[in-house]
């Protein structure tokens, strides 16, 4: 595997925000999670979980309720304004505002076409979808409270809302309330202390189900307006809920983290008669769960803890294979760190400002697995903040540490790195072609700049001291649409490799800035890439944990491609749940491809065997330890190193030593607010 020398890196403070909402189409298969701080995030579901697509957020904008209309997704908030998004070009398409104070909830009719927003004001307001708006149609009831749930009936004549101690059911064509559910308090619950109907589901038999303050959920008659059965699952908060769409199966999460499901079920096996029953209580978070969904095969549940669940339901999918396993996603799938291999300076970017560190210093030699002398320990250089309230969505770093770019959705900053990268001056006489851009890439040598822009162009630009030239765009031959995700420069500054979330690899000659050609399309979005800089291979790594090297020259796949192809990857390999997310290689080895997941890197050596499905992945601590004669039987290219844990960036800078950035979870656990004070035994 070879020695290195490493630099250990564990202060990039990254905070994720909570989650406060999320959506699931199940025409696209895409789950769109809101969180705390505005962002949100489009997770492809049915390309292994993929964060496909991240939309930066705003100081403004509290999201507190999703809803996809087809493939268009709304957003509305206690900012008072609907938003509908631009998923191509990451950013708010419009915002109508609701004039009812600030949105606690939204909904879709199952036809598609009229939305309902729940408001402070006490009003529930319908607005029509158009093809390129939606615009305001008319208020329901006004009631006296603030309408904090509701739901559709799945005909589209009924919507049922939750408020303070009462559901409201409404006639959707006259606006009229037809039924006032008063809901109860509890037992030995104060009477000045109102009862917040946090969740309400409309099933298609009349059937109302709510969550409460109380911690109860209740199933209600809509038809006559009556309570049939009332479960009380905590003494906290019931926060949401959220029914499968064959409306046999229901979960609620709750203030303790717990998730409980209900299932439609007869009470005995002879009895035709059926009641929602309670059948499994899961614990997969330690804070409140704040949103849900109900996919067909799962739970995926979101909260104050910041990690996004995914359980499968062992009774929709087969126990022991890839599809049963639990799955838990706590950090992007895209890198927040850069690092100027030629400097040993790193970038770490946050929502609201960039921090540049320089690398400490050692003396000497150790063993492996020890630590060395530190001789400078590592220095904050510099701290930017960026300007306005749009939060910084992409972020370079240049290779010699000269250069500083980031971008927003509106506004788009270069900088001149000086007196190795203690002072900063920003670069005023920019391009007009230099837009906001959603990826940012330095060519090797720090001469270019590449801006990946709308419909999947690049705009390339000369760096020079005194204003920067605007050199060309790149463009494929036919229309793009989706936003270019991954670039990758070679060494040689003769090609560009672009990514986009349509799963389009396309490769750029720089010397005639022209496409040079089109890598075949596999149905897996990229997550990383990088061209070699010796034999200017593409390594393409995708969502399903494939991997492809393709030849630049000849415009082929390589022998090797081929043959790993043809064996196939190792199943423990397929099996891993969190993607790659950084290539590079080993100039002291052309045969050493170095990748990166969040709990491992491994160096693949393409002159040595691939791992037969009998052979174990052991990682190289475990190998090490074994008798010679089961090492060499265990031989082959993947090298595996899980020394580190939550990796952010595994990177090799000129002088060989590698950087491995660390973001413990038990750090950023240690950092949330306190949980809801759970009684235990004997304390």
């Amino acid at each position: 595997m070879g020695e290195f020398k490493v630099h250990r890196i564990r202060f990039f403070d990254y905070m994720p925000s909570a989650i406060r909402a999320m959506a699931f189409s199940t025409r696209t298969e895409r789950l769109a999670l809101a969180r705390a701080d505005g962002a949100l995030e489009i997770f492809n579901f049915s390309d292994n979980y993929f964060q496909e697509k991240v939309l930066p957020g705003h100081d403004g904008r509290a999201v507190e309720a999703l809803c996809w209309v087809g493939p268009r997704l709304f957003s509305a908030g206690l900012n008072g304004e609907i938003t509908e998004y631009d998923l191509e070009n990451l950013r708010p398409r419009y915002t109508v505002d609701a004039y009812g104070g600030p949105i606690w909830t939204i909904g879709v009719n199952s036809q598609g076409t009229l939305l309902a927003v729940g408001c402070e004001d006490g009003t529930v307001k319908m607005f029509e979808v158009l093809k390129e708006r939606i615009q305001f149609q008319r208020n329901l009831d006004r009631q006296r409270g603030r309408i904090i749930s509701l739901s559709w009936h799945p005909s589209g004549t009924l919507i049922a809302a939750g408020m303070m101690d009462m559901i409201r059911i409404f006639d959707a064509e006259t606006g009229r309330a037809t039924h006032r559910l008063v809901v109860d308090r509890g037992a030995g619950a104060s009477k000045s202390k109102e009862v917040v109907v946090w969740s309400i589901a409309f099933l298609s038999d009349y059937t109302i189900i709510s969550s409460d303050s109380a911690g109860k959920v209740q199933i209600w008659d809509g038809l006559n307006g009556t309570l049939i059965r009332t479960h009380l699952i905590t003494k906290w908060d019931v926060l949401a809920l959220s029914v499968s769409q064959d409306e046999s199966s229901l979960v609620a999460g709750t203030s303790e983290g717990t998730v409980v499901q209900f299932q439609f079920l007869s009470s005995t096996v002879d009895r035709l008669d059926k009641d929602w029953v309670r059948t499994r209580t899961f614990k997969n978070h330690s804070h409140d769960v704040r949103a849900l969904a109900h996919t067909e095969t799962a739970v995926v549940s979101g909260g104050m803890d910041t990690q996004l669940v995914v359980r499968p339901l062992l009774d929709k999918v087969e126990k022991n294979t890839r599809e049963s396993a639990i799955r838990k996603v706590s950090f992007p799938h895209r890198s927040l760190v850069c690092c100027a291999k030629k400097a040993g300076v790193l970038l770490f970017q946050f929502p609201d400002h960039l921090e540049l560190w320089r690398l400490g210093e050692s003396d000497g030699y150790g063993k492996p697995g020890g630590s060395l002398p530190v001789k400078r320990g590592p220095e904050k250089l510099i701290q930017l903040k960026r300007k306005g309230e749009d939060h910084i969505c992409c972020s370079a770093l240049s290779p010699c540490g000269g250069w500083l770019a980031y971008s927003t959705v509106t506004s788009f900053r270069l900088y001149r790195l000086l007196n190795g990268s203690i002072s900063i001056c920003k670069v005023s006489k920019l391009p007009k072609d230099l837009r906001p851009a959603h990826q940012l890439c330095f060519s090797t040598d720090s001469s270019k700049l590449f801006a990946s822009s709308s419909n999947s162009s690049v705009v390339v630009v000369a760096l020079n001291e005194p204003e920067c030239k605007y050199l060309g765009t790149l463009k494929a031959k036919y229309g793009c649409r989706q936003p270019v995700h991954l670039l990758s420069a070679s060494e040689n500054g003769k090609w560009l490799a672009t990514a986009n979330t349509d799963c389009e690899v396309h490769v750029y000659n720089l010397d005639k800035l022209k496409l040079h050609c089109t890598v075949p399309v596999y149905g897996s979005c990229p997550t990383a890439m990088a061209i070699h800089p010796t034999t200017s291979n593409l390594v393409v790594v995708h969502a399903d944990q494939q991997i492809f090297e393709y030849s630049l020259v000849k415009k082929e796949y390589t022998e090797w491609s081929r043959r790993l192809q043809k064996q196939g990857l190792h199943s423990l390999w397929l099996e891993r749940d969190t993607p790659i997310t950084h290539v590079t290689f080993n100039p002291k080895n052309p045969a050493h491809i170095i990748v990166q997941d969040l709990f491992m890197f491994c160096i693949i050596d393409k002159s040595l065997p691939l791992p037969e499905a009998k052979n174990v992945l052991y990682n190289q601590m475990t190998l090490r330890s074994l008798p010679e004669p089961d090492r060499v039987l265990h031989s082959h290219g993947f090298k595996i190193c899980k020394d580190f844990q939550h990796l952010l960036c595994v990177s090799l800078l000129e002088d060989h030593s590698l950087v491995v950035v660390e973001r413990p979870l038990l750090d950023i656990v240690s950092q949330l607010p306190a949980p809801v004070r759970q009684k235990k035994f004997a304390t």
